[in-house]
């Protein structure tokens, strides 16, 4: 069993971490002169989720919900953030359509 270390950053720089990561989205994205894809608006990132990796559009206010920091952290114990795909959530599509129903 492997012992984590604990994470010492503040929930902010924590929170840049994952949303820098979303911006790395695969290669069939159109980009922006900035490397953003320019399909996510303002104040959203994509996430794949589901055997498929349907990708999701969703608000960053997300991020400060609970239920989906379980989610969050679901996938960096299955997943890391450290690859190419951009986030992917380790989660049912049906799973996740419910969970961000409710958050909204």
């Amino acid at each position: 069993m492997a012992i984590r270390k604990p994470n010492k950053l503040p929930q902010a720089a924590v929170l840049k971490q994952i949303l820098k990561r979303c911006s790395s989205l695969g290669k069939k994205n159109v980009y922006d002169g900035n490397e953003l894809p320019l399909d996510v608006p303002k104040g959203h990132f994509a996430v794949y989720v589901g055997v498929y990796r349907s990708r999701y559009i969703v608000p960053i206010s997300f991020l400060t919900h609970p239920e989906f920091q379980c989610l969050l952290q679901r996938a960096e114990d299955e997943f890391g953030f450290d690859h190419d795909m951009g986030l992917t959530i380790p989660c049912e599509e049906a799973v996740f359509r419910s969970l961000t129903s409710m958050i909204r």
